[in-house]
């Protein structure tokens, strides 16, 4: 579960996020929808903590961050996948590289990276690019290897920050259907975008943010 009262949150600029409210239960569904620069990226930001409220708190799981200490954010992480839209992937490592990354990290086992990373592959349909460098992908397929990456620890949420927004209308059903297929297996996903096209076309919830305010 994710938790977010009334924070508030100022950058020096000025924008930042304005007494902010918002719950995501297990197992949800919900879209954060909002021009650019309405707080989306924020929200996600203080949701795996790499941004703290001046004003309220988050809860996310059993970590609150009012009391959570430095040292048990790596943990925080852990249990939150992130999907960017600009992939943010390792381009000096092929593709098994860049999703066994995320539990080299941790200190996995060796058999685990391997079980996990195919796994996490198969899911979103790469196995047969495993050895591939990234620069060699297509805008999608980075994009498919970019939620492996988040999926590979087995989180309890995707937060997905526009992750269609640098791909073609086709590529974009194809990464929403996977979204759509992890959801339906229990992962609660957070997807932040301004596409309310693809928005409309569903029946999930929506949570509207203007000017670092939720409308809804």
């Amino acid at each position: 579960m994710i938790k977010i009262h009334n924070v508030k949150m100022t950058y020096p600029n000025g924008d930042g996020l304005d007494h902010i409210n918002l719950e995501v239960r297990n197992g949800e569904f919900v879209y954060l929808v909002g021009p650019t620069g309405a707080g989306k990226s924020s929200v996600l930001k203080i949701i795996y903590m790499e941004e703290f409220p001046t004003e309220g708190y988050v809860v996310v799981d059993k970590y609150n961050s009012m009391h959570v200490r430095n040292k048990e954010i790596p943990h925080l992480r852990r249990k939150i996948g992130i999907i960017f839209q600009d992939f943010k992937l390792l381009e000096d490592r092929d593709v098994f590289e860049n999703v066994a990354f995320a539990l080299r990290v941790t200190g996995a086992r060796l058999k685990d990276i391997k079980r996990k990373t195919l796994r996490a592959l198969a899911e979103v349909g790469l196995s047969h690019k495993s050895r591939k460098m990234t620069t060699e992908l297509s805008g999608g397929e980075q994009q498919r290897v970019a939620i492996a990456r988040a999926i590979v620890n087995e989180p309890f949420v995707l937060l997905a920050d526009e992750p269609t927004g640098n791909l073609d209308p086709k590529t974009a059903v194809e990464i929403m259907n996977i979204l759509d297929k992890l959801n339906a297996r229990g992962t609660a996903v957070l997807m932040a975008t301004h596409n309310y096209e693809l928005v409309n076309s569903t029946f999930k919830r929506v949570v509207s943010i203007r000017n670092g305010r939720t409308l809804s």
